[in-house]
C-alpha cells in the first residue's frame, strides 16, 4: 500500500546539491489503472498502481533494459523525466521526494512524503518550505501530466511558479 502526501514548494531548500539524488525517465502504459515504467540509474521498473489520490495499492517488478526500451516506446502521451532529491524530514522515519521536472514540464516541482499508516499522514506536519497541498488535486499526479497536450503544461508551470514567487 502507498500512502503519500503531495506539495507544491514555496521555497527550494538551500544546499539542495548535497542531498542524494536520481535522475528519473518514466512512461505510462496506462493511466486507469496505472502501468508505468521507471527507468533510474541501471534499474528498470514496471509499477501497477489502483485508483486513488492518497493511498492505493502499488505493486512493483523489476524490467531489464531492453523490455524497458522496448516498452517505452509503446507509452502514450509525454515521457516524464526528473531529477528526484532525497531530503530527511525533521521526523527521522520519513524522507522527503523533492522533484524537479525537466524538458516540457521544466519548472515543476514537488515534494512527496510516503507514510506507513493513514493516521501517520494525517499527523504530518509539512516544512515552511512547502506550499500547497496537491495530494487530491490529480493534475499534478505524474500520470495525469503524462496525458496531458502540450499547450496544457504551461497551466501547471504557471500555478508552480506562482507559488514559489511568493515567497
Amino acid at each position: 500500500m502507498e500512502i503519500e502526501r503531495k506539495f507544491l514548494i514555496r521555497k527550494i531548500p538551500e544546499q539542495l546539491e548535497n542531498y542524494p539524488k536520481k535522475e528519473i525517465v518514466q512512461g505510462y502504459l496506462c493511466t486507469e489503472p496505472v502501468v508505468r515504467i521507471r527507468q533510474f540509474a541501471d534499474q528498470y521498473i514496471l509499477t501497477y498502481k489502483s485508483k486513488g489520490l492518497r493511498s492505493r495499492i502499488e505493486e512493483e517488478m523489476p524490467l531489464t533494459q531492453e523490455a524497458f526500451s522496448h516498452l517505452l516506446k509503446k507509452t502514450d502521451g509525454n515521457v516524464i523525466s526528473k531529477t528526484r532529491y532525497q531530503i530527511p524530514d525533521d521526523n527521522p522515519t520519513l524522507t522527503i521526494e523533492l522533484d524537479q521536472f525537466h524538458e516540457n514540464f521544466a519548472g515543476i516541482w514537488l515534494a512527496e512524503v510516503e507514510f506507513s499508516s493513514e493516521q501517520e499522514a494525517d499527523q504530518y506536519n509539512p516544512p515552511d518550505w512547502f506550499g500547497e497541498e496537491v495530494t487530491y488535486d490529480s493534475a499534478f499526479h505524474n500520470s495525469h501530466m503524462s496525458s496531458l497536450e502540450k499547450n496544457q503544461i504551461p497551466e501547471l508551470i504557471t500555478r508552480c511558479r506562482n507559488v514559489l514567487e511568493n515567497c
